[in-house]
């Protein structure tokens, strides 16, 4: 009886296997699907939310209003800085893994800055791993080496920021213990940090923050495991150390945050109600935006616009006219961002096809 019941047994093993591995798919699944909704719906419906809670009042036929009063040569102006920004970038970016070896053409590693950047619209930072791709795809520089490249380039990027940041602070400083205090900082319902709005607005940035860095360090957890991926990591990372041109470096540095700043600061000129700020209230607006763009949010909508308006009431810009400006300015930068990552991804297609051939 035991012998004839035997294969029975084994049926029921076999079914049971069956079903765990399908739990086991299923549950696979559940968890790509998870960590594409954080990764992808949640910074898109961070931004909409924080943009609805700053536009919920607006009237937005000022804004076609004020579309047709902006002065289209200084947008174009802005439009020149905001390419070079990208050029130099680029530029930067090959100068740095020259001490590697490597040598890609100075149109590839453009491309690739044009298409991050308009990665990072729809999947915030993937942009840094889009670039390392293309340039092994097109360049044969290895993924590690451009990584790490990079690193210390977003490194240098923070000093750059920390730097205006200091000097923003040192020169607006009563405007900025005024904005962090938000004494003066009134939107349609009262001053900004005193309404659950203001406080809502604050914590899911913190909140966004926070994914973002988990995401970042579980990542940084699995590339430590592999040994020869770090090596070549940390080799790309300490490539500064062996660069001849380290002058041409900083200049190239400089020259970034130079176009960054005057993309933004010539945008006043856009409009008559902001034109007549001053290049220290610039300032101190350029390095609330720059900050404000960590939270993970396409290009910073929502957060970026918050901190935008906040900064211009303090200037004597009515909030009205604060919300205008930042909805043209950002939407018109993120347009370039798009447009410019279309040429790039257009530009490195006809490149290949052209090496075939």
């Amino acid at each position: 009886m035991a012998t004839a019941a035997l294969p029975g047994s084994f049926v029921a093993c076999a079914n049971v296997a069956k079903v765990t591995k399908t739990i086991k798919n299923v549950s696979k699944v559940v968890k790509k699907i998870l960590n594409y909704t954080i990764k992808t719906v949640f910074p898109l419906l961070l931004g909409a939310l924080i943009l609805w809670m700053v536009y919920n009042d607006f009237d937005f036929s000022l804004l076609w209003n004020g579309l047709k009063e902006m002065n289209l040569w200084w947008f174009a102006v802005t439009v020149f800085f905001g390419i070079m920004s990208h050029v130099i970038r680029g530029c930067r970016w090959r100068l740095t893994l020259a001490p590697l070896g490597y040598n890609p053409s100075a149109a590839t590693c453009v491309d690739s800055v044009y298409v991050a950047y308009a990665a990072n619209l729809v999947l915030p930072r993937v942009g840094e791993v889009s670039r390392c791709v293309i340039l092994e795809r097109h360049e044969h520089v290895p993924f590690a080496h451009a990584l790490g490249t990079l690193v210390m380039e977003r490194m240098i990027d923070t000093l750059m920021v920390l730097l205006i940041t200091l000097a923003a602070v040192a020169v607006q400083w009563p405007v900025f213990l005024e904005f962090i205090g938000e004494a003066g900082v009134q939107l349609p319902g009262g001053a900004l940090f005193s309404t659950p709005r203001g406080w809502v607005i604050a914590l899911l940035s913190l909140l966004a923050i926070g994914v973002l860095m988990f995401f970042l360090m579980r990542k940084l957890s699995l590339w430590q495991k592999i040994k020869s991926f770090a090596g070549r990591f940390v080799e790309g990372l300490l490539s500064l150390r062996k660069m001849k041109n380290g002058w041409l470096f900083v200049v190239e540095t400089v020259g970034i945050w130079f176009c960054y700043f005057m993309q933004f600061y010539l945008s006043f000129f856009c409009f008559g109600f902001s034109s007549g700020l001053s290049l220290a209230a610039a300032l101190l607006l350029f390095v609330g935006g720059s900050i404000a763009v960590v939270v993970p949010t396409p290009n910073g909508a929502g957060p970026w616009h918050f901190v935008i308006i906040s900064i211009m009431v303090l200037y004597g810009v009515s909030t009205t006219d604060a919300q205008v400006f930042a909805l043209i300015v950002h939407s018109t930068q993120t347009l370039l961002v798009a447009a410019l990552g279309l040429y790039g991804i257009a530009a490195l297609q006809l490149r290949g096809l052209k090496r075939k051939k």
